[in-house]
């Protein structure tokens, strides 16, 4: 068993979800509550655990998240323990920010819900990665592995054999590669 906690994490709308399936494919068990459940902007669910919203105040399930994989919103990444309880292995899910914000507003489009103003919101999720990295870098209980969407996407197994190197490897890539769906990637950004 995994002695760390696997955690995703990145921007909302960056391949979160689609990192938690192809991990729960590959044998990291997901730590999840299945309460949100698959809908038109995440056909195959999210893969999330109401707890992790309630952090701050409540921690006591993170021993039950070592060995498993565990997805985390960047914003709440920095009110994880770091006083040496818990070992953790992110993977930091990178996509194109105008990507991002794309597909966050096709998805608020489709709960009938208005969307921030993009050049505000790019500004702000910018600053807000850039200081996630910082304290990532400066605890040593976090190691990192920025997986881009863009290669996920287009070239699975090679990125899928990083991840397992980074996870310790005893994964089934192939699964893992074969969970990719490009049917999926609707909100490209134009070149």
């Amino acid at each position: 068993m995994r002695d760390f906690i696997t955690i995703v994490s990145g921007l909302p709308r960056s391949g979160t979800s689609l990192m938690m399936q192809m991990l729960a494919a590959g044998g990291i068990p997901p730590l999840t509550d299945n309460l949100r459940t698959p809908d038109d902007s995440n056909p195959r669910g999210y893969f999330e655990l109401e707890a992790v919203k309630r952090l701050r105040a409540d921690q006591s399930w993170l021993a039950e998240a070592q060995g498993k994989a565990v997805k985390i919103i960047h914003l709440l990444m920095r009110e994880l323990p770091v006083d040496g309880r818990f070992q953790y292995r992110v993977l930091l899910m990178r996509r194109p920010i105008a990507e991002v914000l794309s597909s966050q507003r096709s998805m608020l489009a489709r709960q009938g819900k208005p969307s921030a103003d993009p050049t505000v919101l790019a500004k702000v999720y910018d600053t807000q990665l850039t200081q996630l990295e910082a304290w990532l870098a400066a605890n040593a209980c976090f190691s990192v592995l920025q997986v881009e969407h863009h290669g996920l996407i287009n070239a699975p197994a090679a990125v899928v054999d990083q991840i397992a190197q980074f996870l310790g490897g005893d994964l089934d890539v192939a699964a893992m590669a074969a969970a990719v769906d490009p049917t999926l990637y609707r909100e490209r950004q134009s070149a």
